[in-house]
């Protein structure tokens, strides 16, 4: 872990340390910006709890073999004792998945000495199940360990994380998050690694979180999200009607639609402030607005991208929130300038 993904190397080393000195919780939760590689970091630390015959590396820290049996049966994806719970198509982590949770941790290990429940996005926990969860972190069994990832700006309950010790990953550097990303589409065959233009704007997108840039470039958003722009900037200018401009945000689903504008509006935050704009194409839009403009009302758009996130739990309809905040955004622009 520390070596494939650098920036991780801290926290790794602090849950190294925490085993070796039999001082590990019995519940992590693992925060950070989407795309970092939190779900890696916990599948990498469930291997190292689980091994039969550690190693250590060249620190003298423990290290899982890679070859026993627990290791195997992690790296296949069949370990009986692990469980991985995520949002299902309700986007949510429901009450019955929790249920299912605390009878794996109540029951004895089946192949290994200790088992492993990883929450994919804890932070989309509705509140009955993480109710329900709170039992399971107030009366722990000793041999299960609950790994909660977290993306950072969504809110886990105070309860939840007073039992748990948290572990930030962090986001990597320009030139750290461009070599872990040039390095793995270098496995890729040429004719399908991408050109330099589009790996830079895939950082640029993703806020250097590596991962996310990763699934940007192979899976065909960064044209989704070039054809969302133009309709966002058009209608801006108003030169696209509302129904026409909300259609390319159709194509990028709701949390993507939703990221884009969280994107937009924290630009916009961070003119009005004076500071530089990440969006580097929609710079000399928001640079327009943020001069016309009060610093209130990016925040305020920044309400409403998580009143659509709430949302998202009643499948809320994309091209519905992109019209919703294209009409607030066009409310920025000065009224001679504004859509009929």
């Amino acid at each position: 872990m520390a070596t494939d993904m650098p920036w991780l190397a801290k926290a790794w080393r602090s849950v190294q340390k925490q085993l070796t000195e039999s001082r590990l919780p019995h519940a992590l939760i693992i925060n950070g910006e989407r795309g970092v590689g939190k779900r890696a970091w916990a599948d990498a630390v469930a291997v190292l709890l689980l091994c039969d015959q550690l190693q250590t590396d060249p620190q003298g820290m423990p290290q899982a073999c890679g070859h026993c049996k627990q290791c195997e049966l992690k790296r296949a994806g069949s370990h009986p004792d692990v469980r991985v719970y995520a949002p299902e198509k309700s986007r949510m982590v429901r009450i019955v998945q929790i249920r299912e949770l605390i009878n794996f941790a109540s029951a004895s290990p089946q192949v290994g000495h200790r088992k492993i429940a990883i929450i994919d996005r804890a932070d989309q926990l509705n509140i009955n199940a993480a109710n329900a969860l709170l039992k399971t972190l107030e009366e722990p069994s000793g041999d299960t360990v609950l790994l909660l990832l977290q993306e950072s700006g969504r809110p886990l309950l105070p309860t939840i994380r007073s039992r748990c010790q948290t572990h930030t990953l962090p986001v990597p550097v320009a030139a750290e998050a461009e070599r872990w990303l040039v390095g793995q589409l270098a496995l890729l065959p040429p004719e399908n690694q991408p050109d330099s233009t589009s790996v830079a704007k895939a950082l640029m997108l993703a806020g250097n979180a590596p991962r996310l840039a990763l699934d940007y470039l192979n899976s065909g958003f960064i044209a989704l999200h070039d054809a969302a722009f133009c309709g966002f900037r058009d209608f801006m200018k108003n030169q696209v009607t509302l129904a026409d401009a909300a259609k390319a945000f159709k194509a990028l689903g709701l949390a993507e639609t939703l990221w884009l504008f969280e994107g937009w509006a924290a630009d916009l935050a961070r003119l009005s402030a004076g500071g530089e704009p990440a969006h580097h194409e929609a710079a000399d839009m928001l640079r327009f607005l943020a001069g016309c403009n009060p610093p209130w009302r990016a925040h305020e758009l920044l309400g409403m991208v998580r009143e659509g996130r709430e949302a998202v739990v009643y499948n809320a309809n994309p091209e519905l929130e992109a019209s919703r905040l294209l009409l607030a955004w066009q409310q920025l622009m000065p009224k001679r300038q504004r859509a009929g």
